[in-house]
């Protein structure tokens, strides 16, 4: 998958998996890694932005195997914000669709 594809769409899948759960920046990583090949340095700058935003915020937590860890957690204001990026995607996805394989828009 192309780079400006995966950062088109990176927003978007990094506030998903907030949202799924509170969980912190290496983990975020290595799950979007497995499936879009992308780089450990990608996730912070968007996580620093989320932050700055008001999409989430952070929290230490307690590791067994060091010091402890930023966790994020999604605020109201980034459940909105995201259930606008999946309506935006929905709609991107459609418009796509039809151009690339005929399909029509319902």
């Amino acid at each position: 998958m192309g780079a400006q594809l995966k950062k088109g769409v990176l927003d978007l899948v990094v506030l998903s998996k907030i949202s799924e759960k509170d969980t912190y920046g290496y983990d975020i990583y290595q799950e979007i890694n497995r499936n879009l090949g992308i780089s450990e340095s990608t996730i912070y700058p968007i996580l620093r932005k989320f932050i700055r935003e008001g999409y989430c915020e952070t929290y230490l937590r307690e590791s067994s195997g060091g010091p402890p860890r930023k966790y994020f957690r999604i605020t109201l204001k980034g459940e909105n914000v995201l259930g606008d990026m999946k309506d935006d995607w929905r709609r991107f996805e459609k418009v796509v669709n039809i151009l690339i394989r005929g399909d029509r828009y319902e």
